[in-house]
């Protein structure tokens, strides 16, 4: 028997879950028809939610022996959620995936088919379209992986998506890189691996908003950047030459214009901007040394990725005891 672990990490998606649960359920039970071979577990990482999340895991698991589940003391972000669904995924295969439907389960017998022969060791999706997103949202987005792409060794591919069903072996590589500042999305593609990418079009929420905001996907972008690549350090040290270059011209200028009485309130401006600008570069190129160091700082410290508050074992067992009693 092969065993599939789908990981699902999930936060305030109370009005989503029901609906994820009766499609999950419906293409696993139709996969094992078909593939006798195959067992499966659903593993939801609550990641801190303040709505009815956990409640409802509790009743998934109460109803069904393959449901499992962490929650977190507190919101971790989705990276944590990912890490400790990889992390204590139980299966020979791991399928990571969102409980919004915007990942369709109906991909799954499909992502399989890539894997199970050995061809693959993992099958992903790759959004051809942003239907659905703003404008500005989109072209942010398309940014991003071009600049990140110029910047690092490590190529991310444009729209592709944790939606991703692996093998054992890559998600034990996964593991193996156990940094506390963590971006998904660069660590799969570092990893290596063969991967099959699937095009398909973006599918919208059925229920509920996301909890992404722009400020958040932006910041999320910055992690991304600073995580696989040391060129922000290389462009300070350009923008310091470009800077000086500028400098010397116009401080020349101002200076032999304040020496022959040429426009002295002139001269006096040119050399407050000269100073501005200078001093503008200059906290501009000590603000990306301090976010590398901040970054090397948190990871010295060696804090966990994420803590646990309750899971479907600790459940079950208070469960049981109070049935006893």
């Amino acid at each position: 028997m092969k065993l599939v672990s789908v990981v699902v990490p999930c936060y305030n998606e109370e009005e989503v879950l029901p609906m994820f649960y009766d499609e999950i359920t419906k293409v696993t039970d139709s996969m094992k028809k078909e593939h006798s071979e195959l067992e499966f577990e659903f593993l939801f990482i609550n990641d801190g939610s303040k709505d009815r999340t956990l409640e409802i895991f509790r009743q998934l698991a109460d109803k069904d022996k393959r449901v499992r589940y962490i929650s977190f003391s507190r919101n971790f972000g989705k990276e944590s959620g990912m890490y400790a669904g990889l992390k204590n995924a139980r299966g020979d295969y791991v399928v990571v995936m969102d409980a919004d439907l915007q990942h369709p389960p109906a991909f799954l017998p499909q992502m399989y088919n890539f894997v199970k022969d050995g061809e693959f060791d993992c099958a992903t999706t790759r959004r051809v379209s942003r239907t659905g997103e703003s404008k500005v949202r989109s072209f942010f987005a398309r940014m991003f992986y071009k600049i990140v792409n110029k910047m690092s060794q490590t190529e991310i591919v444009d729209g592709a998506q944790d939606f991703r069903f692996m093998t054992r072996q890559m998600v034990d590589a996964i593991l193996e890189m156990s940094e506390y500042n963590r971006f998904s999305k660069g660590i799969f593609s570092w990893v290596g691996f063969r991967v099959k990418y699937m095009p398909y079009e973006n599918v919208e929420r059925p229920a509920g908003t996301t909890s992404w905001s722009f400020w958040g996907l932006f910041k999320y972008a910055i992690e991304g950047v600073m995580a696989f690549s040391t060129a922000p350090l290389a462009f300070a040290i350009i923008f310091a030459i470009i800077c000086a270059v500028i400098s010397v011209p116009l401080f020349l200028v101002a200076l032999i214009g304040a020496i022959f009485c040429w426009q002295v309130t002139t001269a006096v401006t040119a050399i407050s901007g000269v100073i501005f600008l200078v001093g503008a570069l200059i906290l501009f190129c000590i603000g990306i040394v301090g976010m590398y160091l901040g970054k090397t700082y948190m990871e010295v410290k060696n804090r966990p990725i994420y803590l646990t508050g309750e899971t479907d074992e600790s459940y079950r067992g208070r469960k049981a005891s109070g049935e006893s009693k």
